[in-house]
């Protein structure tokens, strides 16, 4: 199976973690198929977008460039899937050609974990905690700001979890 060196989406270069490309036939149509497991910075931004312009590069040196559909996978790991239907399917030599009938689809979640994913980009999420302190402790806790707060908690946090 062709590997797959650098993909952008709509100009922007999306780190990929593992991929397959691959053609999936069935009796009416061909499809260009990419499959990546990408951070889950990327399945939110593109999790409500139908259609991108995207660029593949692949490891022998060629480029694939097309208009083409996109979709959030659920598995365990962030993964997207990235497909257009082709007309010629010459343009494509030396990619695996799949069907309903295969058995054998990549695994491209195998060997990967979460937590390496997040090494290279963790989300941020909000968090919004109700607490019951002494009013000395809330009138301090209003005079700071969001960003000293959230640094304040993130060490806390650090903290206990080494000595827990």
């Amino acid at each position: 199976m062709e590997k797959v060196k650098s993909v952008i989406l709509d100009g922007e270069e999306i780190h990929v973690f593992n991929s397959a490309i691959y053609l999936f036939e069935t009796n009416t149509t061909v499809t260009l198929e990419l499959n990546v497991i990408v951070s889950e910075i990327v399945t939110n931004k593109y999790k409500h977008v139908d259609n991108l312009i995207v660029e593949i590069e692949l490891e022998d040196g060629r480029m694939i460039n097309s208009i083409m559909s996109v979709t959030v996978m659920q598995g365990r790991l962030p993964q997207l899937h990235i497909f257009c239907d082709i007309d010629d399917l010459d343009e494509y030599k030396g990619l695996s050609i799949l069907n309903e009938n295969n058995s054998s689809f990549p695994d491209i979640e195998e060997g990967i974990t979460l937590e390496e994913i997040r090494k290279v980009e963790m989300p941020l999420e909000d968090i919004t905690l109700k607490l019951k302190l002494p009013i000395e402790q809330v009138e301090w806790l209003r005079k700071l700001k969001k960003k000293e707060v959230t640094d304040m908690m993130e060490e806390f946090l650090i903290y206990y979890r080494k000595n827990e």
